[in-house]
Protein backbone atom coordinates (compact mmCIF):
# COMPACT_ATOMS: atom_id res chain seq x y z
CA UNK A 1 0.00 0.00 0.00
CA UNK A 2 2.55 2.53 -1.17
CA UNK A 3 2.27 5.34 -3.66
CA UNK A 4 -0.42 7.43 -1.96
CA UNK A 5 0.07 11.12 -1.37
CA UNK A 6 -2.57 11.41 1.36
CA UNK A 7 -4.07 8.92 3.77
CA UNK A 8 -7.37 9.92 5.37
CA UNK A 9 -8.36 7.97 8.47
CA UNK A 10 -12.16 8.00 8.69
CA UNK A 11 -14.82 8.48 6.00
CA UNK A 12 -17.24 10.55 8.06
CA UNK A 13 -18.65 14.05 7.72
CA UNK A 14 -15.24 15.71 7.32
CA UNK A 15 -13.32 12.75 5.90
CA UNK A 16 -15.67 12.22 2.97
CA UNK A 17 -15.40 15.90 2.03
CA UNK A 18 -11.62 15.75 2.28
CA UNK A 19 -11.52 12.69 0.03
CA UNK A 20 -13.57 14.44 -2.65
CA UNK A 21 -11.63 17.67 -2.59
CA UNK A 22 -8.12 16.22 -2.34
CA UNK A 23 -8.75 13.86 -5.24
CA UNK A 24 -10.61 16.35 -7.46
CA UNK A 25 -7.63 17.73 -9.37
CA UNK A 26 -6.40 14.26 -10.30
CA UNK A 27 -2.81 15.02 -9.28
CA UNK A 28 -2.88 13.35 -5.87
CA UNK A 29 -3.45 9.72 -4.96
CA UNK A 30 -5.69 9.49 -1.90
CA UNK A 31 -6.41 6.51 0.33
CA UNK A 32 -9.36 6.52 2.74
CA UNK A 33 -9.42 3.95 5.54
CA UNK A 34 -12.77 3.43 7.27
CA UNK A 35 -13.24 1.10 10.24
CA UNK A 36 -16.89 0.55 9.38
CA UNK A 37 -18.60 -0.83 6.32
CA UNK A 38 -20.74 0.30 3.43
CA UNK A 39 -23.51 2.86 3.77
CA UNK A 40 -25.65 0.98 1.26
CA UNK A 41 -28.19 -0.21 3.80
CA UNK A 42 -31.94 0.30 3.71
CA UNK A 43 -32.26 1.89 7.14
CA UNK A 44 -29.37 4.26 6.37
CA UNK A 45 -31.10 5.46 3.22
CA UNK A 46 -34.55 5.67 4.83
CA UNK A 47 -34.67 9.05 6.61
CA UNK A 48 -36.68 7.90 9.63
CA UNK A 49 -34.74 4.65 9.69
CA UNK A 50 -32.06 6.13 11.93
CA UNK A 51 -33.93 4.76 14.92
CA UNK A 52 -32.92 1.29 13.72
CA UNK A 53 -29.25 2.33 13.68
CA UNK A 54 -29.11 3.65 17.23
CA UNK A 55 -28.04 0.36 18.80
CA UNK A 56 -26.62 -1.41 15.74
CA UNK A 57 -22.94 -2.27 16.31
CA UNK A 58 -22.46 -2.92 12.59
CA UNK A 59 -22.73 0.83 11.89
CA UNK A 60 -22.30 2.41 15.31
CA UNK A 61 -19.44 2.56 17.82
CA UNK A 62 -22.05 2.58 20.63
CA UNK A 63 -19.85 4.28 23.23
CA UNK A 64 -20.71 4.66 26.91
CA UNK A 65 -19.42 7.43 29.13
CA UNK A 66 -18.13 7.01 32.63
CA UNK A 67 -20.79 7.42 35.35
CA UNK A 68 -21.49 11.15 35.41
CA UNK A 69 -22.32 12.97 38.67
CA UNK A 70 -23.88 15.77 36.60
CA UNK A 71 -26.31 13.25 35.12
CA UNK A 72 -27.31 11.71 38.46
CA UNK A 73 -24.57 9.10 38.11
CA UNK A 74 -25.86 7.76 34.80
CA UNK A 75 -23.60 6.37 32.08
CA UNK A 76 -24.68 8.21 28.96
CA UNK A 77 -24.94 6.40 25.62
CA UNK A 78 -23.00 8.00 22.77
CA UNK A 79 -23.72 6.61 19.29
CA UNK A 80 -21.12 7.51 16.67
CA UNK A 81 -21.08 6.44 13.04
CA UNK A 82 -18.89 3.47 12.09
CA UNK A 83 -19.79 3.47 8.41
CA UNK A 84 -19.09 5.35 5.18
CA UNK A 85 -20.45 8.80 5.89
CA UNK A 86 -19.72 8.46 9.61
CA UNK A 87 -22.29 10.06 11.85
CA UNK A 88 -23.87 11.79 8.83
CA UNK A 89 -25.15 8.30 7.94
CA UNK A 90 -26.90 7.73 11.28
CA UNK A 91 -27.87 11.22 12.48
CA UNK A 92 -31.17 13.14 12.48
CA UNK A 93 -30.18 15.10 9.33
CA UNK A 94 -30.83 18.63 10.69
CA UNK A 95 -28.83 21.23 8.76
CA UNK A 96 -27.73 24.06 11.08
CA UNK A 97 -24.64 26.15 10.39
CA UNK A 98 -24.60 27.83 13.78
CA UNK A 99 -24.78 31.50 14.74
CA UNK A 100 -22.47 33.78 12.78
CA UNK A 101 -20.85 34.83 16.07
CA UNK A 102 -19.72 31.22 16.57
CA UNK A 103 -17.34 31.81 13.69
CA UNK A 104 -16.23 35.08 15.24
CA UNK A 105 -15.20 32.85 18.16
CA UNK A 106 -13.32 30.57 15.78
CA UNK A 107 -11.57 33.56 14.21
CA UNK A 108 -10.51 34.83 17.64
CA UNK A 109 -8.99 31.43 18.41
CA UNK A 110 -7.59 30.39 15.03
CA UNK A 111 -7.34 33.44 12.78
CA UNK A 112 -9.23 35.16 9.97
CA UNK A 113 -9.36 32.09 7.72
CA UNK A 114 -11.84 30.53 10.15
CA UNK A 115 -14.12 33.55 10.61
CA UNK A 116 -17.64 34.19 9.39
CA UNK A 117 -16.64 35.53 5.97
CA UNK A 118 -14.68 32.37 5.17
CA UNK A 119 -17.41 30.13 6.61
CA UNK A 120 -20.20 31.86 4.69
CA UNK A 121 -18.33 31.60 1.39
CA UNK A 122 -17.62 27.92 2.01
CA UNK A 123 -21.20 27.10 2.95
CA UNK A 124 -22.49 28.81 -0.19
CA UNK A 125 -20.09 26.67 -2.24
CA UNK A 126 -21.08 23.47 -0.40
CA UNK A 127 -24.85 23.87 -0.59
CA UNK A 128 -27.46 23.19 -3.20
CA UNK A 129 -30.26 24.61 -1.08
CA UNK A 130 -33.83 23.89 -2.16
CA UNK A 131 -34.87 27.22 -0.60
CA UNK A 132 -32.82 29.05 -3.23
CA UNK A 133 -29.62 31.05 -3.20
CA UNK A 134 -28.88 34.45 -1.72
CA UNK A 135 -26.02 36.16 0.09
CA UNK A 136 -26.12 33.43 2.73
CA UNK A 137 -27.53 30.29 1.08
CA UNK A 138 -25.86 28.49 -1.79
CA UNK A 139 -27.16 26.66 -4.85
CA UNK A 140 -25.38 24.38 -7.27
CA UNK A 141 -23.02 22.89 -4.68
CA UNK A 142 -22.50 19.16 -4.07
CA UNK A 143 -24.76 18.90 -0.99
CA UNK A 144 -28.52 19.17 -1.57
CA UNK A 145 -30.37 20.66 1.41
CA UNK A 146 -34.12 20.10 1.69
CA UNK A 147 -36.17 23.16 2.66
CA UNK A 148 -38.57 20.73 4.40
CA UNK A 149 -41.70 22.76 3.65
CA UNK A 150 -44.04 19.97 2.55
CA UNK A 151 -45.85 17.12 4.32
CA UNK A 152 -45.27 18.43 7.85
CA UNK A 153 -47.34 17.10 10.73
CA UNK A 154 -50.33 19.39 11.44
CA UNK A 155 -49.13 19.96 15.00
CA UNK A 156 -46.03 21.73 13.68
CA UNK A 157 -48.07 24.84 13.00
CA UNK A 158 -49.72 24.51 16.41
CA UNK A 159 -46.30 24.44 18.06
CA UNK A 160 -45.04 27.41 16.05
CA UNK A 161 -48.05 29.55 16.93
CA UNK A 162 -47.79 28.69 20.63
CA UNK A 163 -44.07 29.51 20.67
CA UNK A 164 -44.88 32.82 19.02
CA UNK A 165 -47.48 33.47 21.72
CA UNK A 166 -44.71 32.77 24.26
CA UNK A 167 -42.65 35.58 22.72
CA UNK A 168 -40.51 34.00 20.00
CA UNK A 169 -40.54 35.33 16.43
CA UNK A 170 -41.24 33.11 13.41
CA UNK A 171 -37.96 32.43 11.60
CA UNK A 172 -38.02 31.21 8.01
CA UNK A 173 -34.34 30.19 7.84
CA UNK A 174 -32.20 29.40 10.87
CA UNK A 175 -29.17 29.64 8.56
CA UNK A 176 -30.26 33.07 7.38
CA UNK A 177 -29.77 36.56 8.74
CA UNK A 178 -31.38 35.82 12.12
CA UNK A 179 -31.14 32.51 13.98
CA UNK A 180 -33.39 33.35 16.92
CA UNK A 181 -37.00 32.23 16.78
CA UNK A 182 -39.00 29.14 15.81
CA UNK A 183 -39.48 27.51 12.46
CA UNK A 184 -38.97 24.44 10.31
CA UNK A 185 -35.59 22.71 10.09
CA UNK A 186 -33.74 22.25 6.81
CA UNK A 187 -32.61 18.66 6.26
CA UNK A 188 -29.87 16.72 4.51
CA UNK A 189 -32.48 14.69 2.61
CA UNK A 190 -32.61 14.34 -1.17
CA UNK A 191 -35.30 12.52 -3.10
CA UNK A 192 -36.76 11.01 0.10
CA UNK A 193 -33.36 9.50 0.95
CA UNK A 194 -30.73 10.47 3.49
CA UNK A 195 -28.14 12.74 1.87
CA UNK A 196 -25.06 11.79 3.89
CA UNK A 197 -21.54 12.93 3.06
CA UNK A 198 -20.92 9.46 1.65
CA UNK A 199 -23.73 9.98 -0.85
CA UNK A 200 -23.01 13.63 -1.66
CA UNK A 201 -19.19 13.66 -1.65
CA UNK A 202 -17.48 10.29 -1.28
CA UNK A 203 -19.36 8.05 -3.72
CA UNK A 204 -19.07 10.48 -6.64
CA UNK A 205 -15.34 10.80 -5.90
CA UNK A 206 -14.91 7.01 -5.73
CA UNK A 207 -15.33 6.92 -9.52
CA UNK A 208 -11.92 8.59 -9.84
CA UNK A 209 -8.90 6.33 -10.40
CA UNK A 210 -6.77 8.31 -7.93
CA UNK A 211 -9.05 7.64 -4.92
CA UNK A 212 -9.07 4.32 -3.07
CA UNK A 213 -11.47 3.56 -0.21
CA UNK A 214 -11.04 0.57 2.09
CA UNK A 215 -13.84 -0.36 4.50
CA UNK A 216 -13.45 -2.53 7.60
CA UNK A 217 -9.94 -1.12 7.94
CA UNK A 218 -9.30 -0.33 11.61
CA UNK A 219 -6.30 1.99 11.97
CA UNK A 220 -4.32 1.22 15.12
CA UNK A 221 -1.52 3.79 14.97
CA UNK A 222 0.23 6.39 12.88
CA UNK A 223 3.70 5.41 11.66
CA UNK A 224 6.60 7.83 11.99
CA UNK A 225 10.13 8.19 10.72
CA UNK A 226 11.70 10.41 13.31
CA UNK A 227 8.99 12.98 14.00
CA UNK A 228 7.40 12.83 10.57
CA UNK A 229 4.22 10.85 9.91
CA UNK A 230 4.81 8.52 6.95
CA UNK A 231 1.81 6.20 7.08
CA UNK A 232 -0.49 4.12 9.23
CA UNK A 233 -0.89 0.61 10.53
CA UNK A 234 -4.32 -1.00 10.26
CA UNK A 235 -6.11 -4.31 10.66
CA UNK A 236 -8.35 -5.65 7.91
CA UNK A 237 -9.83 -9.15 7.70
CA UNK A 238 -7.79 -10.17 10.74
CA UNK A 239 -4.45 -9.21 9.21
CA UNK A 240 -2.08 -6.36 9.99
CA UNK A 241 -1.31 -4.02 7.09
CA UNK A 242 0.68 -0.84 6.57
CA UNK A 243 0.07 2.02 4.17
CA UNK A 244 2.47 4.83 3.38
CA UNK A 245 1.71 8.48 2.63
CA UNK A 246 4.13 10.54 0.58
CA UNK A 247 2.71 13.85 1.74
CA UNK A 248 0.47 13.67 4.80
CA UNK A 249 -1.67 11.56 7.09
CA UNK A 250 -4.98 13.20 8.03
CA UNK A 251 -7.07 11.96 10.95
CA UNK A 252 -10.81 12.39 10.49
CA UNK A 253 -12.12 9.94 13.06
CA UNK A 254 -14.18 12.48 14.98
CA UNK A 255 -14.09 13.91 18.47
CA UNK A 256 -13.64 10.50 20.12
CA UNK A 257 -11.53 8.44 17.75
CA UNK A 258 -9.07 11.11 16.59
CA UNK A 259 -7.69 11.89 20.07
CA UNK A 260 -7.67 8.17 20.84
CA UNK A 261 -5.56 7.42 17.77
CA UNK A 262 -3.18 10.28 18.52
CA UNK A 263 -2.60 8.90 22.00
CA UNK A 264 -2.12 5.36 20.69
CA UNK A 265 0.49 6.84 18.36
CA UNK A 266 2.45 8.53 21.15
CA UNK A 267 0.98 12.04 20.97
CA UNK A 268 -0.85 13.31 24.03
CA UNK A 269 -0.42 13.91 27.78
CA UNK A 270 2.95 12.35 28.50
CA UNK A 271 2.12 10.93 31.93
CA UNK A 272 -1.07 9.34 30.69
CA UNK A 273 0.70 7.69 27.75
CA UNK A 274 3.44 6.31 29.99
CA UNK A 275 0.83 4.88 32.34
CA UNK A 276 -0.41 2.77 29.44
CA UNK A 277 3.06 1.71 28.25
CA UNK A 278 3.06 3.97 25.19
CA UNK A 279 6.32 5.65 24.18
CA UNK A 280 5.91 9.42 24.09
CA UNK A 281 6.71 10.92 20.71
CA UNK A 282 5.26 14.37 21.39
CA UNK A 283 3.88 15.43 24.74
CA UNK A 284 0.68 17.42 24.15
CA UNK A 285 -1.63 18.01 27.10
CA UNK A 286 -4.40 19.41 24.88
CA UNK A 287 -5.04 16.06 23.16
CA UNK A 288 -8.27 14.61 24.53
CA UNK A 289 -9.03 17.62 26.72
CA UNK A 290 -11.64 20.38 26.28
CA UNK A 291 -14.43 17.93 25.38
CA UNK A 292 -17.58 19.97 24.85
CA UNK A 293 -21.04 18.65 24.03
CA UNK A 294 -24.65 19.76 24.02
CA UNK A 295 -26.93 18.29 26.70
CA UNK A 296 -30.62 17.85 25.95
CA UNK A 297 -33.92 16.85 27.53
CA UNK A 298 -37.51 16.30 26.37
CA UNK A 299 -40.73 17.37 28.05
CA UNK A 300 -43.65 15.16 27.03
CA UNK A 301 -47.41 15.56 27.01
CA UNK A 302 -50.40 13.29 26.38
CA UNK A 303 -52.52 14.92 23.67
CA UNK A 304 -56.23 15.08 22.94
CA UNK A 305 -55.56 14.87 19.19
CA UNK A 306 -53.66 12.30 17.10
CA UNK A 307 -49.89 12.43 16.83
CA UNK A 308 -47.42 10.24 14.96
CA UNK A 309 -47.84 7.71 17.78
CA UNK A 310 -51.26 6.86 16.38
CA UNK A 311 -49.96 5.98 12.92
CA UNK A 312 -46.42 4.71 13.59
CA UNK A 313 -47.19 2.27 16.39
CA UNK A 314 -49.93 -0.11 15.06
CA UNK A 315 -49.02 -2.67 12.39
CA UNK A 316 -51.58 -1.28 9.99
CA UNK A 317 -50.16 2.21 10.46
CA UNK A 318 -46.66 1.01 9.71
CA UNK A 319 -48.01 -0.66 6.58
CA UNK A 320 -49.76 2.53 5.45
CA UNK A 321 -46.77 4.82 5.96
CA UNK A 322 -44.53 2.21 4.31
CA UNK A 323 -46.79 2.06 1.25
CA UNK A 324 -46.93 5.86 1.11
CA UNK A 325 -43.14 6.07 1.23
CA UNK A 326 -42.53 3.49 -1.47
CA UNK A 327 -45.30 4.71 -3.77
CA UNK A 328 -44.92 8.48 -3.39
CA UNK A 329 -41.64 9.14 -1.54
CA UNK A 330 -43.53 11.05 1.13
CA UNK A 331 -44.98 10.65 4.61
CA UNK A 332 -43.30 10.27 8.03
CA UNK A 333 -40.66 7.82 6.80
CA UNK A 334 -39.32 10.42 4.35
CA UNK A 335 -38.34 12.86 7.12
CA UNK A 336 -36.50 13.22 10.36
CA UNK A 337 -38.74 13.19 13.42
CA UNK A 338 -37.59 16.75 14.25
CA UNK A 339 -39.75 18.67 11.79
CA UNK A 340 -39.36 21.98 13.58
CA UNK A 341 -37.50 23.67 16.39
CA UNK A 342 -35.91 26.96 17.16
CA UNK A 343 -33.43 29.01 19.16
CA UNK A 344 -34.05 31.27 22.14
CA UNK A 345 -32.31 33.20 24.90
CA UNK A 346 -32.89 32.38 28.55
CA UNK A 347 -32.30 36.05 29.43
CA UNK A 348 -33.02 39.12 27.29
CA UNK A 349 -29.59 40.64 27.86
CA UNK A 350 -27.74 37.73 26.25
CA UNK A 351 -26.10 38.68 22.93
CA UNK A 352 -27.26 35.53 21.09
CA UNK A 353 -29.53 32.51 21.55
CA UNK A 354 -28.18 30.02 24.08
CA UNK A 355 -30.80 27.27 23.74
CA UNK A 356 -32.07 25.14 20.86
CA UNK A 357 -35.59 23.68 20.57
CA UNK A 358 -36.74 20.43 18.95
CA UNK A 359 -40.40 19.71 18.18
CA UNK A 360 -41.48 16.07 17.79
CA UNK A 361 -45.10 15.10 17.14
CA UNK A 362 -44.55 11.78 18.89
CA UNK A 363 -43.38 10.40 22.25
CA UNK A 364 -41.29 7.46 23.45
CA UNK A 365 -41.68 7.08 27.19
CA UNK A 366 -42.01 3.30 26.86
CA UNK A 367 -38.91 2.29 24.89
CA UNK A 368 -38.28 -1.05 23.25
CA UNK A 369 -35.16 -2.81 24.54
CA UNK A 370 -32.20 -2.41 22.22
CA UNK A 371 -33.82 0.05 19.83
CA UNK A 372 -34.34 3.76 19.75
CA UNK A 373 -38.10 3.58 19.32
CA UNK A 374 -38.73 6.02 16.49
CA UNK A 375 -40.88 3.40 14.78
CA UNK A 376 -42.48 2.09 18.00
CA UNK A 377 -43.75 5.14 19.92
CA UNK A 378 -46.02 5.12 22.96
CA UNK A 379 -49.50 3.50 22.83
CA UNK A 380 -51.23 6.86 23.25
CA UNK A 381 -51.23 10.23 21.52
CA UNK A 382 -48.03 11.86 22.76
CA UNK A 383 -45.95 14.89 21.89
CA UNK A 384 -42.48 16.03 22.96
CA UNK A 385 -40.68 19.34 22.90
CA UNK A 386 -36.98 19.10 23.62
CA UNK A 387 -34.15 21.52 24.08
CA UNK A 388 -30.39 21.56 24.37
CA UNK A 389 -27.86 24.11 25.54
CA UNK A 390 -25.91 25.83 22.77
CA UNK A 391 -22.60 26.74 24.46
CA UNK A 392 -22.17 24.85 27.73
CA UNK A 393 -19.19 25.79 29.87
CA UNK A 394 -18.69 22.27 31.27
CA UNK A 395 -15.68 20.39 29.91
CA UNK A 396 -14.91 16.68 29.80
CA UNK A 397 -12.12 14.61 28.33
CA UNK A 398 -11.25 11.60 26.20
CA UNK A 399 -8.49 9.31 27.47
CA UNK A 400 -7.34 5.73 27.02
CA UNK A 401 -8.74 2.77 28.90
CA UNK A 402 -5.67 0.83 27.83
CA UNK A 403 -3.04 0.64 25.11
CA UNK A 404 -5.27 -1.81 23.22
CA UNK A 405 -6.31 -0.05 19.96
CA UNK A 406 -9.52 -2.12 19.85
CA UNK A 407 -10.64 -1.06 23.33
CA UNK A 408 -13.13 1.80 23.58
CA UNK A 409 -11.63 5.01 24.97
CA UNK A 410 -12.60 6.41 28.34
CA UNK A 411 -15.17 9.20 27.99
CA UNK A 412 -15.75 11.62 30.86
CA UNK A 413 -18.58 13.91 29.76
CA UNK A 414 -18.65 16.00 32.95
CA UNK A 415 -22.11 17.35 32.09
CA UNK A 416 -23.67 20.18 34.12
CA UNK A 417 -20.46 20.58 36.12
CA UNK A 418 -20.68 24.38 36.22
CA UNK A 419 -23.27 26.59 37.88
CA UNK A 420 -23.70 28.42 34.58
CA UNK A 421 -24.91 25.30 32.80
CA UNK A 422 -27.28 24.32 35.60
CA UNK A 423 -28.77 27.80 35.94
CA UNK A 424 -29.43 28.32 32.22
CA UNK A 425 -30.94 24.85 31.84
CA UNK A 426 -33.29 25.58 34.74
CA UNK A 427 -34.52 28.70 32.97
CA UNK A 428 -34.80 26.79 29.70
CA UNK A 429 -36.99 23.96 30.97
CA UNK A 430 -39.32 26.51 32.54
CA UNK A 431 -39.69 28.03 29.10
CA UNK A 432 -40.82 24.69 27.68
CA UNK A 433 -43.75 24.82 30.05
CA UNK A 434 -44.44 28.39 29.01
CA UNK A 435 -44.78 27.30 25.37
CA UNK A 436 -47.13 24.50 26.43
CA UNK A 437 -49.23 26.97 28.42
CA UNK A 438 -50.05 29.04 25.34
CA UNK A 439 -52.86 28.43 22.88
CA UNK A 440 -53.37 26.80 20.49
CA UNK A 441 -51.31 23.95 21.93
CA UNK A 442 -52.59 24.38 25.49
CA UNK A 443 -56.15 23.43 24.61
CA UNK A 444 -54.93 20.24 22.89
CA UNK A 445 -52.93 18.92 25.87
CA UNK A 446 -54.54 16.30 28.09
CA UNK A 447 -51.74 16.17 30.69
CA UNK A 448 -48.02 16.63 31.19
CA UNK A 449 -46.33 13.22 31.48
CA UNK A 450 -42.67 14.15 31.91
CA UNK A 451 -41.57 15.47 34.23
CA UNK A 452 -45.17 15.71 35.43
CA UNK A 453 -47.07 18.34 37.41
CA UNK A 454 -45.55 17.31 40.75
CA UNK A 455 -42.13 18.56 39.63
CA UNK A 456 -42.37 22.30 40.34
CA UNK A 457 -39.60 23.57 42.63
CA UNK A 458 -36.22 24.61 41.27
CA UNK A 459 -34.54 21.77 43.14
CA UNK A 460 -36.96 19.23 41.69
CA UNK A 461 -36.58 20.60 38.17
CA UNK A 462 -32.79 20.42 38.46
CA UNK A 463 -32.95 16.88 39.81
CA UNK A 464 -35.20 15.93 36.93
CA UNK A 465 -32.99 17.28 34.17
CA UNK A 466 -29.91 15.75 35.77
CA UNK A 467 -31.66 12.37 35.80
CA UNK A 468 -33.15 12.56 32.30
CA UNK A 469 -30.75 14.68 30.24
CA UNK A 470 -28.10 13.32 27.93
CA UNK A 471 -25.99 14.07 24.91
CA UNK A 472 -27.61 15.31 21.73
CA UNK A 473 -24.65 13.75 19.94
CA UNK A 474 -22.42 16.75 19.26
CA UNK A 475 -19.05 16.01 20.97
CA UNK A 476 -16.35 18.40 19.79
CA UNK A 477 -13.12 20.27 20.58
CA UNK A 478 -10.99 17.34 21.85
CA UNK A 479 -8.04 18.14 19.54
CA UNK A 480 -8.84 21.78 19.09
CA UNK A 481 -6.94 24.12 16.82
CA UNK A 482 -5.74 27.57 17.75
CA UNK A 483 -3.03 30.16 17.61
CA UNK A 484 -2.03 29.61 21.25
CA UNK A 485 0.26 26.58 21.46
CA UNK A 486 -0.33 26.31 25.20
CA UNK A 487 -4.05 25.62 24.84
CA UNK A 488 -4.44 23.98 21.41
CA UNK A 489 -3.37 20.63 20.03
CA UNK A 490 -3.36 21.87 16.43
CA UNK A 491 -2.14 25.00 14.72
CA UNK A 492 -4.64 27.03 12.62
CA UNK A 493 -3.78 24.90 9.57
CA UNK A 494 -4.85 21.76 11.48
CA UNK A 495 -1.27 20.47 11.82
CA UNK A 496 -0.56 18.45 14.95
CA UNK A 497 1.88 20.34 17.12
CA UNK A 498 5.23 18.67 17.75
CA UNK A 499 5.30 16.46 14.64
CA UNK A 500 5.31 16.85 10.85
CA UNK A 501 3.11 15.42 8.13
CA UNK A 502 0.08 14.88 10.37
CA UNK A 503 -3.17 16.82 10.58
CA UNK A 504 -6.56 16.38 12.22
CA UNK A 505 -9.63 17.54 10.34
CA UNK A 506 -13.00 16.86 11.98
CA UNK A 507 -15.16 18.07 14.87
CA UNK A 508 -12.35 17.37 17.33
CA UNK A 509 -10.53 20.34 15.78
CA UNK A 510 -13.30 22.86 16.54
CA UNK A 511 -11.81 25.63 18.69
CA UNK A 512 -15.22 26.11 20.34
CA UNK A 513 -18.55 24.30 20.14
CA UNK A 514 -20.97 25.65 17.55
CA UNK A 515 -24.40 26.73 18.84
CA UNK A 516 -26.44 24.16 16.94
CA UNK A 517 -26.20 20.77 15.27
CA UNK A 518 -22.62 19.92 14.36
CA UNK A 519 -22.89 18.04 11.05
CA UNK A 520 -22.78 21.23 8.95
CA UNK A 521 -19.68 22.66 10.68
CA UNK A 522 -18.00 19.24 10.45
CA UNK A 523 -18.54 19.33 6.69
CA UNK A 524 -17.24 22.90 6.70
CA UNK A 525 -14.14 21.69 8.54
CA UNK A 526 -13.45 19.18 5.78
CA UNK A 527 -14.01 21.80 3.09
CA UNK A 528 -11.79 24.48 4.61
CA UNK A 529 -9.24 21.93 5.79
CA UNK A 530 -8.83 20.66 2.24
CA UNK A 531 -8.09 24.21 1.10
CA UNK A 532 -5.21 24.44 3.56
CA UNK A 533 -3.82 21.05 2.63
CA UNK A 534 -3.95 21.78 -1.10
CA UNK A 535 -2.37 25.19 -0.59
CA UNK A 536 0.62 23.54 1.07
CA UNK A 537 0.85 21.01 -1.79
CA UNK A 538 1.52 23.67 -4.43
Amino acid sequence: MDGFDYIIVGAGSAGSVLAERLSANGRHRVLVLEAGGSDRRFFVSLPLGYGKLFFNPDVNWMYRTEPDPGLAGNRDFWPRGKILGGSSSINAMVWIRGHRSDYDDWEAAAGAGWGWDAARAAYRAIEDNEAGGDDLRGTGGPLFISANRRDLHPLVETYLRSAQAAGLPRTEDFNGAEQEGVGVYQMTIKGARRNSTARAFLRPAMKRPNLAVLTHAHVTRVLFEGRRAVGVEYYRAGKLHKARAGREVILSGGAINSPQLLMLSGIGPAGHLKDHGIDVLAGNDAVGRNLNDHQGINYTWRMKVPTYNDILRPWWGKMLVGMKYFLTGSGPLAKSINHAGGFFRTAPDLPRPNMQLYFQAFSTLIPREGERPLLTPDPFSGLSIGLSNCRPTSRGEISLQSGDPFAAPRIVANAFSTNHDVEEMLLAVKFLRRIASEDPIRSLIAEELRPGPRVQSDDDLIADFRARSGTVFHPSCTVRMGQDAATSALDPDLRVRGVDGLRVCDASAFPTLIGGNTNAPSILMGWLGAERILKDAR
